[in-house]
């Protein structure tokens, strides 16, 4: 995964805050503002998640299994659990100097490329705690803390270098720590030696052949280069963490980038499973989970490759249902929203679902410029699949206007060139000549279909070259070379036709929707052998595809009855929609809520199944004596009208006495429901109650009339945005939401 992206992930799954003085006001670490951030309830020991040991000082022999443990974590990028894990470190041993130098790596890690970010104060002070004690522990670990805190004083564009090289003086004090050394083969990766580090990786595995780090860094070192070369880390990666979704998602992205289509999805489709069987078992939400919605549009893309259609559109469904969260989920660069849209319009184009296009409503587009200027390009496209030339020309003519005046530096350069000479930002220059040659081919002008599409083709191959074509997954459809190629094949080229599959099967291997187009260009030539060759290609990739796709019915047409025979670097398993069930949902829903024993004012037992056939907003909060607490009751109190018009009960939970909410003037004469929860136990039960510190925590936790969570936020501040609660009511009653600015 990209680093830039994963910093966003991250930053957005954390959304953390810097750290300050001690704060003693109820509901926040004593520690500082940064311990009010992230999980904070006790781990557990985590199966399948790699092992990784590294030795470190500390008093209480315990410590080490759950410092491992987080080590092990931080292997496969699971940050928000490693740091949970670290903190339990210092809840039993509090001066352990290197459990703090493993939160701080928690941000200050390969994933950010220990860049400035917003929250990044927060690691450094972690990273000064763990210098602070250096003292305590061996010269080796030592030198650790000071490899991160020479980095992190250098410039920002130095940091990677200064690490890496003390990475390396730490490898030639230690040559037996393979730790050191799988840190720096990942911090080597990209540094202008992909084999450098592939030796790394080597020596790595010749002493642990099922180190987690190491083939997880293998697979990052050759994604996008020379993807081959990481088979052997993608067929153990996943074998040897099943239990963490990125070291299942990782190897599909390899596995994509070769054509091995049947076993990136059963990657993709593993890593689905795992963070949804974590989300249902842990109460998380798809936006606490920063791989959730990154996975779930990577194993779309795959699903289209497969010809699964009605399965990709799906997984578009389940992302664009799945709850937003204010600073974690819509607001952020490819949030789950965004993921969701890209695969729904991707899915819908490729499929040419014209009518489904501009259906209104089945694509909820944004009002912001970038939204209106996808619109009008996959407009234009459905017109032209319709045959509505006439209106696909209007439509063409305002994303035009749309693209040029979107071109400038401001919005990340303009690079000039696509219909009508027009400039177009980012990479919309592909796009525009795309639209203009398919739309002159529907008019029956060949010369400048064909001359529109070799220029998108040119300039996305350049892109290509150059790094810059986005294809992780990619949000295009297709390969404008495979486009170039339909239209040769429809105005009876085949030689040309496939000239141009060809150049398309080498940007997007084993690509089924080139390879139906391949067959029959090779068929109409007149070469049976080579068109019974793509033919059988063609089979072994959409083996399990929907019934009734255009392109498999054309190459059956063509009567050559050919074996499915894979062309793959290595062999595959088939994928199907039911092989991995095993390892949980593949389809998003919200969660079970668990079990509430509470009693009311008057000392009757209360339970969420009293409520069912009703909504429930559910608030836990600290007692009457916090300020905040009792703003946010009256704050929702006061819109009591519009919850009872969502079929919504509001019940506050505290450890307050029965009696004390008897006579409770503050929160009497609110509209919420006042219960007692005095031992914490449903606090609990809810992640409501921080086991570092034993604290109650401010929730607010939004649950649907058949006892499923559909939202929650739990922390040092009580949540007090009741617009957006009313919104995620209205979302969960399947009422039509506020169209969302895209990004």
């Amino acid at each position: 995964m990209n680093p830039t992206r994963i910093l966003l992930v991250l930053i957005a799954m954390l959304g953390a805050v810097p750290i300050a003085a001690a704060d003693d006001s109820m509901g926040h670490s004593r520690h500082g503002s940064a311990f009010d951030t992230g999980l904070r309830q006790k781990p557990w020991r985590m199966d399948g998640i790699g092992r990784a040991h590294f030795p470190i000082t500390t008093k209480v022999p315990e410590v080490q299994e759950w410092f491992d443990q987080g080590n092990a974590l931080l292997q496969s990028f699971w940050y928000e659990e490693a740091e949970r894990s670290f903190r339990w470190c210092l809840k039993l041993d509090p001066d352990c100097a290197m459990a703090y130098w493993g939160l701080a790596r928690c941000g200050l890690n390969w994933s950010t490329g220990l860049s400035e970010f917003p929250e990044i104060k927060r690691y450094k002070d972690f990273l000064k705690e763990a210098v602070r004690r250096k003292g305590s522990v061996t010269p080796r670990e030592r030198m650790y803390i000071e490899a991160w805190d020479a980095a992190m004083g250098a410039d920002a564009s130095e940091r990677v270098k200064t690490l890496g090289q003390k990475l390396q003086e730490l490898v030639l004090e230690h040559p037996d720590d393979l730790e050191a050394r799988t840190l720096l083969a990942m911090f080597s990766i990209g540094s202008g030696s992909a084999l450098g580090t592939e030796m790394i990786v080597r020596d790595i595995l010749l002493k642990d052949p099922d180190h987690p780090g190491a083939h997880h860094t293998r697979i990052h070192n050759w994604d996008g280069l020379f993807a081959e070369q990481a088979i052997v880390s993608c067929q153990a990666y996943g074998r040897l963490v099943p239990g963490i979704g990125h070291a299942n998602h990782m190897p599909g992205h390899n596995y994509s980038k070769i054509g091995m289509w049947h076993e990136a999805a059963r990657s993709m489709d593993a890593a689905t499973r795992v963070e949804l069987r974590y989300m249902n078992e842990r109460l998380a939400l798809p936006f606490e989970t920063w791989n959730y919605a990154h996975n779930r549009n990577y194993l779309c893309y795959i699903q289209e490759q497969l010809g699964m259609a009605a399965a990709s559109l799906q997984g578009a469904g389940d992302m664009l249902a799945a709850p937003r969260e204010p600073k974690r989920g819509n607001d952020q660069q490819y949030g789950i929203a965004d993921e969701g849209m890209f695969a729904q319009i991707r899915a819908l184009v490729k499929f040419e679902r014209w009518d489904e296009i501009l259906k209104a409503g089945t694509i909820q587009w944004g009002t912001d410029e970038f939204s209106k200027l996808g619109r009008a390009f996959v407009e234009t496209l459905a017109y032209t699949g319709q045959g509505k030339t006439v209106d696909a020309r209007a439509r063409l003519a305002e994303l035009t206007v749309l693209a040029h005046a979107m071109a400038g530096p401001e919005n990340g350069g303009a690079a000039t060139g696509g219909a009508a000479g027009a400039a177009a930002p980012f990479s919309f220059t592909v796009e525009l000549s795309a639209a203009e040659g398919l739309l002159c081919a529907a008019e029956g002008n060949l010369l400048d279909a064909t001359r529109f599409l070799t220029e998108a083709a040119a300039i996305e191959t350049k892109q290509r070259d150059a790094g810059q074509y986005v294809n992780d997954p990619p949000v295009a459809p297709w390969p404008a070379n495979r486009l170039l190629g339909d239209v040769y094949l429809r105005a009876g080229e085949p030689r040309l036709a496939i000239e141009a599959y060809e150049r398309a099967l080498k940007q997007e291997r084993n690509d089924g929707f080139s390879l139906a187009g391949l067959a029959q260009a090779y068929f109409k030539s007149g070469n049976r052998e080579k068109a019974s060759a793509c033919a059988g290609r063609f089979a072994a990739v959409w083996a399990n595809a929907d019934a009734g796709l255009r392109w498999k019915s054309e190459v059956d047409a063509l009567g050559l009855n050919a074996a499915a025979v894979a062309q793959t670097p290595a062999p595959e398993r088939a994928y199907t929609l039911d092989a991995q069930s095993d390892l949980g949902p593949l389809d998003w829903e919200p969660f079970a809520a668990p079990r509430l024993d509470c009693v009311d004012a008057d000392g009757k037992a209360v339970r969420l199944e009293d409520f069912l056939g009703k909504n429930i907003m559910l608030v836990f909060y600290l007692n009457e004596g916090c300020v905040h607490c009792v703003e946010q009751l009256v704050a929702i109190s006061a819109r009591a009208a519009d919850w009872e018009g969502e079929n919504t009960v509001v019940l506050a939970v505290s450890s307050t006495p029965p009696e004390q909410n008897r006579a409770s003037e503050k929160l009497g004469k609110l509209s919420a429901r006042l219960l007692s929860d005095t031992d914490h136990a449903s606090a609990r039960r809810f992640t409501s109650y921080d086991d570092f510190e034993e604290m109650e925590l401010h929730s607010t936790i939004l649950i649907d009339a058949k006892g499923r969570v559909h939202w929650k936020r739990t922390g040092g501040d009580p949540f007090t945005d009741t617009d957006f609660l009313l919104q995620s009511l209205k979302r969960m009653n399947g009422k039509p939401e506020a169209t969302q600015a895209s990004k």
